[in-house]
């Protein structure tokens, strides 16, 4: 299958009905989940009505019918089962995390899931990779052996998927960043010649993209754990199936900024701001996340010396967006 093929026959199809999928199914998922009264307060809103959580949901239901039309048209119209051992590990490993995301939602953010139980419970999530043998062993020239599949790729895994979860609590912020991030991961393993990654990745973007449209400023729905974990996991996976770990590592540098700014408050001081009786936000206390590095920055630099909800994604978008371009000019 050539690359103009892979484009004209399968991409688009593929990609256009995951975006379509969430399109509708996330209207319907914000009603349920009021009626069911899933939901939270968006903290940064003077005035705010109870917002639908676990909006992940829909994210998950766009990407899974898209990639599994990806494999009926891989299966049927072209004969082939080429790397579907690999696709259905990865489901897998989306399967597994997004059930601790769903844990984590129902019971609740302030108590939800101890850090030990969650990491211990995102252990298994790694364990389809883990079996397949996923990935190469040699990595800057080193092979680690069976060291790669018993304790690499749960470590990558499992720091993904929870460091994915750091940046956030900011409308359209995870949202945002799964999009930039996916995206980048999509030309980078297009580039390299894994074309049905790049396909499972731009299904996920895809239905990002339209989940987006109801996560961002102002929020009709919270994308919750159900959305973190399964993305987190989703781009640790995508590393290790396309062997281009170092380049995914380089992309996530503003989640390993992110971990060290929480590890100043020991993993438990959250990166909410305080919200002013005039709408705008301030940081409360430390600096102890991106979010307010950015408020900060935003303060400083703008005339008024004030910071909104709406433009802290916007400027941490644009250093994610200036890390992958730095990241393309450095690997390529």
């Amino acid at each position: 299958m050539d690359n103009f093929t892979f484009l004209g026959i399968l991409f688009v199809p593929i990609v256009l009905l995951s975006f379509l999928i969430t399109l509708v199914v996330t209207p319907l998922w914000i009603k349920r989940a009021k009626k069911e009264k899933l939901t939270g307060r968006d903290v940064h809103k003077l005035k705010s009505e109870k917002i639908a959580e676990a909006g992940g949901i829909a994210v998950l239901i766009g990407f899974i019918i898209g990639v599994f039309l990806y494999v009926g048209i891989k299966t049927f119209l072209f004969g082939t089962e080429t790397n579907l051992i690999h696709i259905l590990g990865l489901l897998c490993v989306l399967f597994f995390a997004a059930v601790v995301g769903i844990f984590d939602d129902l019971l609740g953010w302030k108590r939800g899931l101890s850090n030990n139980l969650r990491i211990g419970l995102l252990i298994f999530a790694a364990i389809p990779l883990m079996a397949l043998n996923s990935g190469t062993s040699t990595i800057l020239g080193i092979n680690f052996g069976l060291i790669y599949p018993l304790i690499l790729i749960p470590i990558a895994i499992v720091g993904t998927t929870s460091t994915f979860n750091f940046l956030a609590g900011y409308n359209g912020l995870e949202a945002g960043q799964g999009i930039l991030i996916l995206g980048a991961l999509s030309i980078v393993t297009f580039i390299t010649g894994s074309l049905w990654l790049s396909v499972i990745s731009a299904c996920m973007v895809a239905s990002l993209f339209a989940f987006y449209l109801f996560n961002k400023y102002p929020a009709r729905v919270f994308p919750g754990d159900t959305l973190t974990y399964p993305v987190g996991a989703l781009i640790g996976a995508i590393a290790i199936l396309g062997n281009i770990e170092k380049i995914a590592v380089f992309f996530f540098i503003p989640y390993i900024l992110e971990f060290f700014l929480k590890a100043r408050g020991k993993l438990k001081k959250e990166s909410f701001a305080k919200l002013n009786s005039d709408g705008s936000i301030d940081v409360k206390e430390g600096i102890y996340g991106l979010e307010h590095i950015a408020i900060k920055i935003l303060k400083k630099i703008k005339p008024s010396h004030k910071a909104y909800e709406w433009e802290v994604p916007i400027l941490i978008n644009l250093f994610q967006i200036i890390v992958i371009v730095a990241g393309f000019v450095l690997f390529f």
